[in-house]
């Protein structure tokens, strides 16, 4: 996995790790696991809480820059789409 892949699913992971503890928060609900080691401790109390401090341009030009699904290529359709039938 190179680098970007990495920043990226590490990214996803703890982003939604954060974003299920302010939920639990709000509801009253279990929180996920606390942080355990370095990096689970950065991602979630530093990179999560700067990450949403950014204004969405910046985070956007972020995203489009990491490599990942968006960025995949659909091969051309080799017939025209049928309409419905109804």
């Amino acid at each position: 996995m190179s680098f970007p892949q990495w920043l990226r699913s590490n990214s996803e992971h703890y982003l939604l790790q954060d974003s299920q503890a302010r939920m639990a928060r709000r509801t009253g609900s279990p929180p996920p696991r606390r942080p355990k080691g370095v990096k689970d401790r950065f991602f979630r109390q530093v990179f999560a809480p700067a990450y949403r401090l950014l204004p969405w341009g910046v985070r956007r030009r972020t995203i489009q820059a990491l490599p990942g699904s968006h960025r995949q290529e659909w091969p051309p359709l080799e017939h025209e789409p049928q309409t419905p039938a109804i």
